[in-house]
């Protein structure tokens, strides 16, 4: 099995703050999802989305699966992406998240090259940022047990596993203000990200 080849975009969730469905995000008439596939497409092999409403995903060339364990957040999507995947580390983004940050997956790479963890995850002081994140096949039985104890909190679990952390100061070195690591969870913030990027343009 290969060590790295796989991502997932976790594309579930009930998007109540949005007011629809975030799987249908669109950032200047494209989908948020399209983006996020034709970047991570630059460096993985396969390419897995989760998700509760296949239909949206016609014709995709993706692997297309959903939740196994169903109703327990988002422990059930990395569950059901690392069952899907190809490679033994797999790197997993949330459909809402715009800013996919190539430099810093492949510094999560470089980190993992030697070591044996279950999982390559970032700190933000105390907490950490589940996504932009690698986790191994090697956590689904983990997961699983965690899961039949009624557990739902990612940030819970990891803290009883092996896990390499990288700090908040170095990976603002990649993303000075922490937006690799943002997500789109209400309509104010979907258009304060639009403002920033047109703005750009």
């Amino acid at each position: 099995m290969k060590k790295f080849g796989t991502a997932v975009i976790l594309a579930g969730g009930k998007s109540t703050r949005m007011g629809f469905d975030k799987q249908l995000l669109k950032i200047n008439e494209r989908r948020l999802i399209d983006n996020l596939r034709r970047k991570l497409n630059k460096m993985f092999d396969d390419i897995v989305v989760v998700t509760n409403r296949s239909e949206y995903y016609l014709g995709f060339p993706d692997k297309i699966t959903k939740d196994i364990i169903v109703g327990k957040g988002p422990l059930s999507g990395i569950h059901a992406g690392l069952k899907a995947s190809y490679s033994q580390y797999v790197y997993f983004v949330a459909c809402d998240m715009p800013n996919i940050n190539l430099n810093y997956i492949e510094y999560m790479k470089k980190e993992l090259k030697d070591l044996k963890v279950k999982a390559c995850v970032t700190r933000y002081g105390e907490w950490i940022e589940p996504f932009n994140a690698f986790y191994s096949k090697n956590m689904i039985e983990d997961i699983e047990e965690y899961l039949s104890n009624n557990g739902r909190s990612v940030n819970s679990l990891i803290s009883k596993l092996p896990i390499h952390y990288i700090e908040e100061e170095k990976a603002r070195e990649f993303s000075p203000n922490w937006d690799m690591f943002l997500n789109l969870n209400t309509k104010e913030e979907l258009n304060d990200y639009l403002k920033i990027i047109n703005s750009q343009n």
